[in-house]
């Protein structure tokens, strides 16, 4: 009996010093992390930081993205406006082509003005001078001699409307064109003073485009059908066979401007 009682005594002791190290084992199994087997922690169990410190731009990005900012805050503040700028421009094809197409007989000048309004509508306002010699070699008179002012107005539509930092347009208009001319012929003296002036008018139709080359620099042309009004306003000997602005004298003619311009 007295071996059976030391033999339960020592289990119970050697069962009392084992539980403590058994708590212990399952407490850290409890509280650590999961581990694949590369010793990686699951992604559904890492712990991540409260807040998430977000990325730091470059002093580089940060002004490019201001400079794009202000860029399209000040399209937007133009886009609103009205008036955005008045254009003159001079032409310097036509005067060229006038010239050597008759044979150093015609000469002209001319120059043109416009005012955008909202980046769509171009009102226009044309003018220039122009005139026809023509003299037999030797002749003490010419034989026509003809010369005056003439003024266009009209309007032009952009319709390919763009924001106002694209500057180029394409334009599509119309216009009312007149003229006044003093003829200084031999054939005028039986039946008017020298120099009496006469008008003619006539409308168009323009088509042509405006681009910018540099900053308020611009360049374009501009193509033009004229259909003439005061066809029979005149007597024969009084008809002017070259009109300022228009051309020759037949019901319709065909136009065509090269011009540089600077935009204000």
């Amino acid at each position: 009996m007295k071996i059976a009682g030391r033999i339960v005594l020592s289990g119970m002791l050697l069962c009392m010093g084992l539980l403590p190290a058994f708590a212990q084992q399952a407490t850290d199994t409890v509280s650590a992390p999961p581990v694949d087997s590369l010793g990686m922690q699951p992604a559904d169990t890492l712990q991540l930081p409260d807040t998430i410190q977000p990325v730091q731009k470059s002093p580089r990005d940060r002004a490019a993205e201001m400079q794009e900012k202000a860029l399209a805050q000040a399209a937007a503040a133009a886009d609103t406006a009205v008036y955005q700028g008045t254009t003159v421009r001079v032409d310097i094809l036509n005067p060229v082509f006038e010239m050597i197409r008759s044979g150093w007989h015609t000469y002209s000048i001319e120059a043109a003005v416009n005012v955008r309004l909202k980046n769509r509508f171009f009102p226009t306002l044309e003018g220039g001078y122009a005139g026809r010699f023509l003299q037999e070699k030797d002749a003490a008179t010419p034989l026509y001699d003809g010369s005056g002012e003439f003024v266009r107005i009209g309007l032009d539509i952009n319709p390919l409307k763009k924001h106002p930092e694209q500057r180029s347009c394409l334009l599509i208009g119309v216009r009312g064109g007149t003229a006044w001319q003093r003829l200084r012929t031999p054939a005028l003296t039986a039946v008017t003073p020298q120099g009496k002036c006469i008008a003619d008018a006539w409308g168009e139709i323009v088509a042509g485009v405006q681009v910018d080359i540099a900053k308020g620099f611009n360049m374009g042309w501009a193509v033009r059908m004229k259909f003439l009004f005061t066809t029979n306003a005149h007597d024969e000997l009084t008809t002017p066979y070259y009109i300022p602005g228009f051309g020759y004298r037949n019901t319709m003619n065909w136009g065509f401007d090269y011009y540089l311009g600077y935009t204000f």
